[in-house]
């Protein structure tokens, strides 16, 4: 009776969760445009443009752009809209390149703020081609419209760079294939401490993406603090001081630490005295979800629902190394998931940690009876999966934006990967997150890009008919 109790109890509360923030949050968005006027090839903002919205001919707003170059004007509703750039007021050394222009045609849709782009070049190029760099999904707009909504359809997807309409079929292979890989590589990451959470305490953990979003927003704070700006400031220009004073690196280990904390206090002060109390898997499966929904809308309230770009990465150049074109960023991204990859599963498999943790998953009883600290090895887990959630956070947020959901925009995939590589194996949920980021990406070439993670999970499906205990499970009796 008293299980039962608590098993309502919960599901109670997280209707009541769910409810009111929630609609809190439809709220705080409301129907607006918005956009931020840079210098051309800076992020530094463009102060004094002036912009006017109307509707069927009729003036809404005006706005003009503050000293970080952002404005935003809220419209009564969702419509048809007609924005327009005052050119007169562009400073002289500034003028606005040709296409697209300075009147844009939008629609916004109900809920959603848009926004829209205004491409500056230097005076007397207003004819210069489009910088190729890979834009930030806020800095892209879509073409005839000039905007891109705020809260699009196409949540996780990692795009393309230098993939076009236009580019030979042979191109867009090597580039989705390249994308493909880098988006696995996050998923990888972010996964692995969700697979081996399962395989040592046999719990689904919903809140993992929370703790991805975490990790961004961690590092995103601290990169903005004026304190390690100016500490970078005095190392800027040596080559090692300069790169481990960076303002983003520094808040990235940080970010991390803390997601590593997170973790542990969670094993220590919630979940361990709930198993000692001999608490069902499917009632912690519901907390789970009440904590999931407590951390991320505790973030939208600190964050806000705005989405942002780390600010030293928003817009750079494409390398070419041979047939592939890939930002610094994107590059960084790649190299360093592989090298944490390597490393973990070295951790894994060649230290006394690492093989107390493969022993748990295996068979937790056998583990313990043989002698290994049970409670101590989860404790680690926790620590190992939230910090790897956290980084997973802050490489989702330099390829796409950092916003409130986004962790659980990944969550879906996170579990898709590790149910294709094997319930419980780290090395699965590697491999997993590798062939569900190839297969989204590269169903692109035949199909449209808002089904990309539908395709992901029907060949998961596939594959599990075929290999139910997935690519590297290994099959159990049941019963």
């Amino acid at each position: 009776m008293r299980t039962r109790l608590v098993t309502v109890l919960l599901a109670v509360i997280a209707a009541i969760l769910v409810v009111p923030v929630s609609a809190a949050a439809d709220v705080q968005g409301g129907e607006s445009l918005t956009g931020q006027i840079r210098a051309p090839g800076t992020d530094d903002g463009v102060a004094g443009i002036d912009i006017t919205v109307s509707q069927d001919g009729s003036e809404i707003e005006s706005a003009t752009t503050g000293s970080a170059g952002e404005w935003t004007v809220e419209v009564p509703g969702p419509g048809d809209y007609r924005v327009v750039l005052d050119e007169d007021s562009i400073p002289d050394q500034y003028a606005l390149r040709e296409t697209p222009g300075p009147e844009r045609d939008v629609t916004v849709r109900e809920g959603q703020a848009f926004t829209v782009v205004f491409p500056l070049v230097a005076a007397g190029q207003e004819e210069a081609e489009a910088t190729p760099a890979t834009p930030s999904p806020e800095d892209d707009a879509a073409p005839g419209e000039g905007a891109t909504p705020a809260g699009d359809e196409d949540e996780g997807v990692v795009e393309a760079p230098g993939v076009d309409a236009g580019t030979p079929f042979s191109t867009k292979v090597l580039q989705l294939t390249l994308s493909g890989v880098i988006f696995g590589l996050i998923i990888a990451i972010s996964a692995v401490g969700l697979s081996l959470i399962f395989g040592t305490t046999r719990m689904i953990n919903f809140a993992h993406g929370d703790m991805v979003t975490f990790g961004a927003m961690m590092a995103m704070m601290f990169s903005n603090m004026a304190l390690f700006s100016a500490f970078n400031a005095v190392f800027d220009g040596v080559p090692v001081l300069g790169f481990a004073t960076n303002p983003l690196v520094v808040g990235s280990v940080l970010a991390v630490v803390l997601g590593g904390v997170l973790g542990v206090a969670m094993e220590r002060f919630l979940w361990r005295p709930l198993r000692r109390r001999n608490v069902a898997l499917i009632q912690m499966f519901i907390v789970t979800i009440g904590l999931a929904l407590i951390l991320r809308h505790l973030l939208l309230v600190g964050f806000g629902a705005r989405r942002t770009k780390y600010s030293e990465f928003r817009i750079q150049e494409m390398l070419h190394i041979g047939p592939f074109s890939i930002t610094p960023r994107d590059l960084t991204i790649l190299l360093l998931s592989i090298g944490v990859l390597v490393l973990v599963a070295s951790m894994l498999q060649f230290t006394r940690i690492g093989k107390a943790m493969r022993a748990v998953s295996d068979n937790r009883d056998l583990a313990e009876s043989s002698g290994i600290d049970v409670d101590r090895v989860t404790l680690y887990v926790w620590g190992l999966g939230g910090a790897l959630s956290a980084l997973g956070g802050v490489f989702l947020g330099l390829n796409q934006t950092v916003y409130w959901q986004m962790g659980f925009h990944l969550l879906l995939l996170m579990f898709a990967a590790v149910i294709l590589g094997g319930l419980g194996t780290a090395y699965g949920a590697m491999v997993g997150g590798l062939a569900i980021g190839l297969i989204a990406q590269l169903s692109t070439l035949w199909f449209s890009p808002q089904l990309m993670n539908a395709w992901a999970l029907a060949i998961m499906i596939i594959v599990l008919l075929v290999r139910p205990q997935g690519i590297l499970g290994r099959r159990e009796r049941v019963g």
